[in-house]
């Protein structure tokens, strides 16, 4: 029988150790008591639109940050990440003529498994960062040691950042009307910006003529408000099992943390304590697929957080790398289709394509990374598969962080503008850029 906490069961990896287990009770007993972040009619509606992308009628867009942070917690840095969101899914409605299917990496992306438990510098040798909600990034001794008070400031962090998107969502940020006012990102000049601000005047045209058969803002809400929902790696299980409550009016279970959590490439196995955890939530699910997965596996998985393989509750987010694509996922598709496996099948070609600079800075080519997903679209339509899904770390700031891409930044340029607590980020320009570059590879495909 599944319980909120029988995890504790099974193999847990990729969890810090908290020395003051009293403390740490403490902490989780108070989350306890908070009220839930996301909510179970949210997230209900979240599955119907995800039933659509499913069945091939809809697209995923989920993108952000790839660990937030406490100390860029500011107004500015979440509504320009929502903006560029919504940009992008304005690029990709161009293009595949479908709605988008916006989730945001935010809100509670504050947890990162790491390839080693620890960091070596200048001889001393420290745990590694885990992220805000579970250490500090500042090489220091007592920063790096797991305090389980942070768990409460990136409840409240995430509280007021679900807050501000729900007011962008729904108090008319999002319409389509102003949409030649959005600060397309940095980019004031060039092709992308002459292609979106023509894309621009022809929502503008379109709505004009709307507004003349009567259909207004006051009478058609959907031209000023959006659907946008947040997700995250349900990793710190001891803070998503505080945040999992019981919905009152079903008597179904649901991690209120964020309408939807995945499980990464690190925890993903038979007898996972994170798969346990999510076997027994309503909320979609994710699924990263590395190049180490185990297909027997992975239909055990399936097994599990999806017994009734029903549509929309399982995302597998692919995540091989442009040079090992061909390799991996024709099979996985494969084996899919033969078990009969309903799945959102989505692309995350961030994880896979990261290199080391000259210098030893992490960055991802931004040509590797249209080139993976370029690899996911063509083999889906030689698999007869639908291409469901794009999963991207990005942000709406001017970073140097990836190379390439319309800016054409060199390893040479990353120093300039690299804020990233862990991983790199596609930044405002090149995020849009490969929103058009999708776009024009779907329709490119369906012809």
């Amino acid at each position: 029988m599944w319980k909120k906490d029988s995890w504790k069961d099974y193999k847990a990896l990729h969890l810090p150790h908290y020395e003051d287990l009293n403390e740490l009770n403490s902490v989780l007993s108070t989350l306890k008591d908070f009220p839930p972040l996301v909510f179970a009619g949210e997230v209900r509606s979240l599955r119907k639109s995800l039933c659509e992308v499913a069945e091939g009628n809809a697209f995923l867009l989920q993108g952000g940050d790839c660990a937030e942070s406490f100390s860029e917690f500011r107004a500015d840095n979440i509504r320009d990440t929502f903006r560029v969101i919504l940009q992008m899914a304005v690029i990709l409605t161009s293009g595949t003529n479908l709605p988008i299917v916006k989730v945001g990496r935010m809100a509670g992306q504050f947890a990162k498994p790491r390839s080693s438990p620890t960091e070596i510098k200048n001889d001393e040798e420290l745990e590694s960062y885990r992220g805000d909600i579970i250490n500090g990034i500042e090489f220091d001794k007592s920063l790096r040691k797991p305090n389980p008070e942070r768990m409460l400031k990136a409840y409240s962090q995430s509280a007021s950042t679900l807050n501000l998107l729900r007011a962008f969502a729904d108090g008319g940020y999002a319409d389509l009307r102003y949409v030649n006012s959005w600060n397309m990102g940095f980019l004031k000049s060039g092709t992308e910006y002459e292609r979106y601000r023509n894309l621009a005047n022809k929502i503008q045209e379109s709505l004009n003529f709307m507004e003349a058969l009567g259909l207004t803002p006051k009478n058609t809400p959907q031209l000023t408000k959006t659907e946008y929902y947040t997700c995250h790696e349900a990793l710190l299980l001891p803070y998503e099992e505080a945040l999992t409550r019981e919905d009152s009016t079903t008597g179904d279970i649901y991690d209120t943390s964020a309408h939807f959590v995945w499980i990464g490439d690190r925890t993903r196995f038979e007898n996972s304590a994170h798969v346990e955890f999510c076997s027994g939530i309503k909320n979609p699910i994710g699924v990263k697929c590395g190049p180490t997965l185990d297909h027997d596996e992975l239909i055990k998985i399936l097994d599990k957080l999806n017994p009734d393989n029903l549509p929309g509750k399982v995302t597998l987010i692919c995540r091989y790398g442009n040079e090992k694509v061909q390799d991996h996922l024709p099979d996985l598709i494969k084996r899919i289709s033969d078990e009969g496996r309903v799945v959102i099948w989505s692309c995350d070609p961030m994880h896979g394509n990261t290199v080391k600079s000259s210098d030893g800075t992490k960055t991802r080519p931004f040509e590797n990374i249209l080139s993976e997903v370029k690899n996911n679209i063509k083999i889906h339509n030689s698999e007869g598969s639908w291409f469901g899904g794009i999963h991207l770390e990005m942000t709406g700031q001017n970073v140097t962080e990836c190379t390439g891409g319309i800016d054409d930044i060199s390893e040479s340029d990353l120093k300039d503008r690299y804020h990233t607590h862990c991983d790199p980020r596609l930044n405002a320009n090149q995020a849009i850029q490969l929103a058009f570059l999708i776009a024009d590879e779907l329709r490119n495909n369906a012809t």
